[in-house]
């Protein structure tokens, strides 16, 4: 007996948004690049690595929303949502990728330093922290609701903390001279950033393999399933998401046949699942006893009548 309910979020809501915060990165990143070749500053060059990734990431978040859009068809039945996850999961490893390239060139600036301009490096890090602080409120609204927008404003999130580090830095170097202080916030920010790009590589690679999302506890789950009046247990089950929000639920159920699976059992566990745990996508399969368990999931080798199997397709 199945249930399906279309509570995919909506990630085209924040399209225009995204669309504002990648015109203002991209604008900032060339005058960053410049700066930094200009001034001589790697925080600056640091900077505008990560103004690079945050464009790339504005740039993918945008082809993975309209991607997403498409309908389901024969050969994806769950349409292209989880093209969402793809390009968080693509964004968490180039961002640690430019993070180790920092790290990198920052050893090579301590060894070999260079002079630094504090005053274009100050100027240029001031606009750099409008512009990020303005994308991250361009994109707040929708971070909690896609893993791709997430990924998106954690770089622009870090981009903006890289943006403080080198206004200090700048300060620092124009009052004291010491120009070492350069290549330290570049560390800074490089060490900054790896945590967080592992956070949302793991989340984006948990959905990639049909994880438990994140947030959610199968025995919870379960033991809410089991107390609805007439089920007896829940077996085969699985519990998974194709992309951030839009989890999906397949089960066994074992049933008293005094109850309706139909009237009864099938509304009272849509109704636990949607308001207790946000699962609006389910397929639930009833049985008067329990099939036997093999490898490949069950094995219907009992005489025909000894378990009842309906099935209903209900959409929201």
């Amino acid at each position: 007996m199945s249930a399906g309910h279309t509570h995919a979020l909506p990630s085209g809501g924040n399209e225009r948004y995204i669309w504002i915060a990648l015109g203002l990165t991209s604008t900032f990143l060339v005058v960053e690049v410049i700066g930094g070749l200009v001034t001589g500053s790697l925080a600056l060059i640091s900077d505008a690595a990560h103004m690079l990734t945050d464009t790339m990431a504005l740039a993918i978040a945008l082809a993975a929303i309209r991607i997403a859009k498409r309908a389901a068809d024969a050969r994806r039945t769950f349409g292209y949502h989880r093209f969402e996850i793809l390009a968080a999961a693509f964004n968490a490893v180039l961002l640690f990728l430019v993070a180790l390239y920092i790290l990198y060139e920052a050893y090579q600036r301590f060894r070999s330093p260079a002079e630094i301009q504090s005053t274009g490096m100050l100027v240029i890090a001031t606009i750099g922290l409008i512009v990020n602080l303005i994308s991250m409120r361009l994109l707040s609204s929708g971070k909690d609701a896609s893993l791709n927008v997430k990924g998106a404003y954690l770089e622009v999130w870090s981009d903006m903390l890289g943006s403080v580090g080198v206004i200090a830095g700048a300060l620092l170097i124009r009052y004291t001279g010491w120009t070492w202080v350069d290549s330290a916030i570049a560390v800074l920010i490089g060490v900054w950033v790896l945590p967080r790009t592992w956070v949302l590589l793991k989340e984006s690679v948990n959905i990639l393999l049909e994880g438990v999302p994140e947030g959610m506890d199968i025995e919870q789950v379960q033991a809410a399933m089991r107390a609805v009046p007439g089920v007896v247990s829940v077996h085969d089950f699985h519990l998974w998401a194709v992309t951030s929000g839009k989890a999906s639920l397949t089960a066994h159920v074992v049933y008293d046949a005094a109850y309706s699976a139909e009237q009864q059992l099938l509304p009272a566990l849509k109704e636990i699942l949607a308001s207790q745990f946000a699962v609006y996508h389910t397929t639930l399969q009833f049985e008067t006893l329990p099939c036997a368990h093999t490898e490949d999931g069950c094995n219907y080798s009992a005489p025909a009548g000894q378990h009842d199997e309906s099935h209903e397709h209900a959409h929201g």
